[in-house]
């Protein structure tokens, strides 16, 4: 079920992480087009994976920009699918189809949870160059930090529901710790707040996911492949058509 990241209820907050939406429905959607990565030049070593680039739309992309293979993920910070995937996935992906320049892989933030807002707009701060190890590190700690907004007393989180939301994202960025995250990758507290505080940046995050309602996405995590919607939110389905894709 999706849940609107700028208007959450005390409940949302709490983050039942049931599930994080149904992802089946059979719309094809639009790859993003981005002129600009199509200049940029091979890395010495051959090692596509440390080529990373933030889209015109903010979304990342780590990989060949042309390579014959593009898969595009949807996802959630908070979604415990995506932090499945990720630790499935996420390794086998980068070493043994991004890392050869055949597959280039796209991460399209897409806002369900209430924190989702804040935590994406902190990894901007980062830059593109930190953001897939940096979205690693915390989808391996989820368990932790979600248990942390979990345990926020009843009326916290109903006095942030009454926050602009601005506001509301750095207090749940707060209140589940992960200032010290980022802080620790060497954002100071004055840029953090900062970047808490980018309405344009939040507004273009709002974007990213009304693209992805458009687009039919009704749950993370979403993969396209040349375009194409697959029938996949896990390793082990999604592996077989990237596979079939790259002809391997």
């Amino acid at each position: 079920m999706k849940r609107s990241a700028f208007a959450p209820c005390a409940a949302a907050l709490a983050l039942s992480l049931a599930g994080c939406g149904d992802g089946g429905n059979d719309n094809n959607l639009a790859a993003t087009g981005n002129a600009a990565l199509a200049q940029i030049a091979a890395p010495n070593n051959g090692d596509w994976t440390e080529v990373v680039t933030m889209t015109d739309m903010g979304s990342y992309v780590v990989g060949n920009p042309n390579a014959p293979v593009k898969l595009v993920e949807y996802a959630s910070i908070t979604c415990h699918v995506c932090a499945e995937f990720e630790e499935q996935g996420g390794p086998r992906l980068r070493d043994n189809y991004v890392r050869s320049g055949q597959v280039s892989w796209e991460y399209r933030p897409y806002m369900i949870f209430p924190s989702d807002p804040g935590i994406f707009l902190m990894l901007r701060c980062l830059g593109p160059n930190a953001f897939f190890r940096a979205s690693e590190q915390l989808y391996a700690d989820q368990r932790n930090w979600v248990a942390r907004i979990q345990a926020m007393p009843p009326e916290q989180l109903q006095q942030i529901e009454t926050l602009p939301p601005a506001a509301r994202a750095a207090a749940i960025v707060r209140g589940a710790g992960l200032d010290q995250f980022f802080r620790q990758r060497g954002i100071p507290e004055a840029r953090m707040n900062q970047c808490l505080a980018d309405d344009a940046a939040l507004q273009q995050l709002g974007a990213l996911t009304q693209r992805g309602n458009e687009d039919g996405v009704t749950g993370t995590p979403t993969f396209l492949i040349n375009g194409e919607r697959q029938q996949a939110s896990s390793w082990a389905a999604l592996e077989p058509l990237l596979r079939r894709a790259t002809g391997g």
